[in-house]
């Protein structure tokens, strides 16, 4: 009787911690307010890259290619 009642007691904590540390949360971070521009592959560090592993024997694939922003101040303005 008295491992039973240790039993249920140990259960019932653990059911109690694990629905207290369960939250609603997101793992999306918004941009910076001022964060503007374009988001474009970085091309030149790519290639600066593959020419480095190519001397050196090495194939490269690019599973999450390098990206880069613009600054908007020195966007070229559409015309």
């Amino acid at each position: 009787m008295a491992i039973s009642r240790i039993a249920l007691i140990a259960l019932t904590a653990s059911l109690c911690a694990g629905c207290a540390g369960t939250q609603e949360r997101s793992a999306y971070v918004p941009p910076r307010a001022g964060a503007s521009g374009t988001i474009y592959t970085d091309v030149a560090y790519m290639q600066r890259v593959e020419d480095q592993a190519r001397a050196r024997g090495i194939d490269v694939t690019w599973i999450n290619p390098p990206m880069k922003r613009t600054d908007p101040a020195s966007a070229p303005t559409p015309r």
